[in-house]
């Protein structure tokens, strides 16, 4: 009893010595890592915390914001105001302007007369896209959440886009790429912008390969490829002798410092 008594007051006096050593370590750690510590709280804790106190979801209460403080029919006014909600309210999640020039940009050169978006979200990149569409041009624009879908949907239309020009379905990519030749009269999409899930990546591409929806020379762009990350994404891109790749390095929006980066992949044909 004696030896036992004595061992566990040892391991009391032990136990804050060994947390006092750690604590450079940990300290250390949260310096280092304190911009993706942040984009935790922001992201996850504080996120779930708000949705549950006003029982909306985050691009529920985007879009109240935009109602009240953006002018209708102006989408470049409703772009700048979901930046400034998500610079001084909540952080979004969304594209962003760095990232948002550099798509306008490629649509404008590219001039695509149909783009196909996997991943609508808020609908922030989808009123990049339809701003920068030629005359005639359509954007299909594919959102898995009716819920999240049907704010994009309205903030689509209040930027004043109507379903002729983009048209927003709701579905996985999975079960939607099959149909968009007979059921959405898609024969080929000339621009294809990958921005929902970066594990999905691979799989909707290797899909609209096998329906034979990318003409040569299109233009596959994919965002969050190295935060979160999509290796094998870029790795069958580089690998498989049918892609021309570029990466544009970036930051996250409102978290410069944590990297990122958007692939441009140009399609040579089935080879």
């Amino acid at each position: 009893m004696e030896e036992e008594k004595g061992y566990r007051t040892q391991v009391g006096t032990m136990s804050p010595a060994i947390a006092l050593a750690f604590l450079p370590l940990v300290v250390t750690l949260l310096v280092r890592y304190r911009h993706y510590f942040r984009l935790l709280v922001g992201t996850v804790l504080l996120r779930s915390l708000r949705d549950c106190l006003s029982g909306l979801r985050i691009e529920e209460r985007a879009f109240s914001y935009v109602l009240t403080h953006a002018l209708p029919g102006d989408p470049g006014h409703i772009l700048t105001t979901l930046d400034h909600w998500s610079s001084h309210c909540e952080y979004l999640s969304h594209m962003g302007p760095v990232k948002g020039q550099i798509l306008m940009r490629l649509v404008e050169e590219k001039a695509p007369a149909c783009v196909l978006e996997l991943g609508t979200y808020c609908g922030y990149s989808t009123l990049l896209i339809a701003q920068a569409l030629p005359p005639g041009g359509r954007l299909l624009t594919v959102e898995r959440d009716p819920r999240t879908a049907a704010v994009a949907e309205k903030l689509i239309r209040l930027a004043g886009f109507d379903e002729h020009m983009v048209e927003l379905i709701v579905g996985s990519s999975e079960e939607v790429i099959p149909c968009l030749r007979t059921q959405y009269q898609l024969s080929r999409a000339d621009l294809v912008l990958l921005i929902h899930r970066p594990r999905c990546y691979l799989r909707d591409l290797q899909l609209l390969e096998a329906h034979a929806l990318l003409p040569a020379g299109a233009t596959v762009l994919a965002d969050h490829v190295l935060f979160p990350g999509a290796p094998r994404f870029l790795q069958y891109a580089k690998s498989c002798g049918r892609y021309r790749c570029r990466l544009y390095h970036t930051g996250l929006p409102d978290f410069p410092a944590i990297k990122d980066g958007i692939a441009q992949l140009t399609y040579a044909g089935p080879g």
